[in-house]
C-alpha cells in the first residue's frame, strides 16, 4: 500500500509510549497497536484529530504518500 503511518516516529520524537497514546486519545492498545505497525487498512478523521492533539504534530507527520510504482521501480 503507498501509504505509509510514521505514527512510530511520532511517537520517538514526542517520547510518548503505545500506552500512555492509547490512554489519551482513548484508544484500545490493539487497534492503536494495528495503526502504529501499518496494518490498519482505514482510520477515522475523529482518530486522528485525536492523536495529532496528543502528538502536537499534522496528519502529514503520521502518514506518508509513497508512488508505489515509484517505489517498485526503485526496487527491482
Amino acid at each position: 500500500m503507498p501509504i505509509i503511518v510514521n505514527l512510530d516516529v511520532m511517537m520517538a520524537k514526542r517520547k510518548i509510549s503505545l500506552n500512555e497514546l492509547s490512554e489519551r486519545v482513548d484508544l484500545t492498545l490493539s487497534n492503536l497497536s494495528i495503526l502504529k505497525t501499518g496494518k490498519a487498512k482505514a482510520i477515522r478523521f475523529s482518530t486522528l484529530d485525536a492523536i495529532c492533539k496528543a502528538l502536537d504534530c499534522q496528519p502529514g507527520d503520521i502518514l506518508e504518500y509513497v508512488n508505489d510504482t515509484a517505489n517498485r521501480i526503485k526496487n527491482d
